[in-house]
């Protein structure tokens, strides 16, 4: 199969439909629009089947070229949140004291996430509590995702 250079796969997750985007040669976004498939190719059939495999409870890293859209600070909360390993968590503060910058613009950098669950800005946490989540379900979900991952005793 060729190499489309743009196009979006979804996926059923517990979640609710996860559409995955990419472009070019990465994967861009993750939403919960849940869109009929559109230039699908082996990159988004490989992030699809990932994806199930995380929910499944059988991957806990993926393996996915990323391209996540946003300032230099998001991108390297990006890459602070995708540093992050599977079932452990970081506080706001901890990436705001690694990168030189404030708690609230660590927060808002994940808040703005362009791929959510893939970079796991679920995983960071408020130094009193949960923090928010952008993502549909909000706090829920963010619970979710950390009940999945056996991250359940960080909530208490």
């Amino acid at each position: 199969m060729s190499v489309a250079q743009t196009g979006h796969i979804s996926i059923d997750s517990p979640f609710g439909r996860l559409t995955v985007w990419r472009d070019g040669r990465a994967i861009t976004r993750l939403d919960w629009t849940g869109l009929p498939p559109e230039g699908a190719d082996d990159l988004l059939a490989r992030a699809a089947q990932q994806l199930q495999q995380y929910f499944a409870g059988t991957r806990q890293d993926f393996d996915l070229p990323l391209a996540p859209a946003g300032s230099a600070l998001q991108l390297a909360v990006c890459d602070a949140m995708s540093a992050i390993a599977f079932g452990e968590t970081r506080t706001y503060g901890d990436i705001a004291r690694d990168l030189g910058v404030s708690a609230q613009a660590v927060g808002q950098a994940c808040g703005g996430n362009p791929i959510a669950i893939i970079i796991p800005c679920h995983r960071v946490l408020a130094a009193d509590g949960l923090g928010g989540f952008s993502a549909r379900g909000g706090v829920e979900t963010k619970v979710a995702l950390l009940k999945h991952e056996g991250a359940a005793s960080l909530l208490i």
